[in-house]
C-alpha cells in the first residue's frame, strides 16, 4: 500500500509518474521476485541466474519477455553493473568516486548520463538526469518492511530506471 502522495516534485498540472514496490536487498542469485504496480499488480519479474563468472539478474516483464540484463562486472577494477537490451549495453552503474556520500552515475548509451544520491544504502535516494529527478526511491511509502518504493517520472524509460535501481541494489 502506498502511503505517501506526490513523491517527486510535481508542479500542480503535471502528471505522476509510475510507482512500484520492490524488494529489499536481493538475497542472492537464484531469487527470483516480482516488482508490483502501486495497484499491486505484478510488473515485472527480477530473474536472478549465474552465468559464468557473472552475477546476472534478469528482468522481465508480466508477460515473460525480457526486458533488460542486469550483470555484475567482477574482474572491473571498479564496481561496475552493467545494463543489457537486445544483446547491447543500455548503461553502466558504478559507485561514482567523488565525496562522502552515497554516488553512483550511470553512463547511458544512446541518451544523456544519470546520477543517483542521496542514502543508498537505506533506499532513500534520487535518480537525476541533468538536474532533474526522474526517479525517487524510497521505504517511507511502504509499511512492509523489507521493501521500498520506486517512482518513474512520467514519460522516462521504465524498464531502464527500474533495472537501475536493482544494478545499485546489487552494488551496496
Amino acid at each position: 500500500m502506498v502511503v505517501g502522495m506526490g513523491l517527486l516534485r510535481h508542479q500542480p498540472d503535471e502528471p505522476v509518474g509510475e510507482r512500484f514496490q520492490m524488494r529489499e536487498k536481493l538475497l542472492s542469485i537464484g531469487d527470483d521476485y516480482w516488482i508490483e504496480d502501486d495497484q499491486g499488480r505484478r510488473a515485472y519479474k527480477v530473474n536472478g541466474k549465474a552465468v559464468r563468472i557473472r552475477d546476472t539478474f534478469v528482468l522481465e516483464d508480466a508477460a515473460g519477455n525480457e526486458a533488460a540484463s542486469i550483470q555484475e562486472r567482477k574482474l572491473s577494477i571498479r564496481d561496475k553493473v552493467d545494463i543489457e537490451r537486445g544483446g547491447d549495453t543500455a548503461a553502466t552503474v558504478h559507485k561514482a568516486l567523488v565525496g562522502l556520500r552515497d554516488r553512483f552515475a550511470i553512463d547511458v548509451k544512446n541518451g544523456a548520463d544519470l546520477k543517483a544520491h542521496g542514502n543508498i544504502v537505506d533506499h532513500e535516494y534520487e535518480i537525476e538526469r541533468d538536474g532533474r529527478t526522474v526517479a525517487t526511491i524510497s521505504k517511507k511509502w511502504f509499511r512492509v518492511r523489507e521493501s521500498y518504493g520506486v517512482e518513474v517520472a512520467q514519460g522516462e524509460d521504465v524498464p531502464l530506471i527500474l533495472a537501475i535501481t536493482v544494478a545499485i541494489d546489487s552494488l551496496t
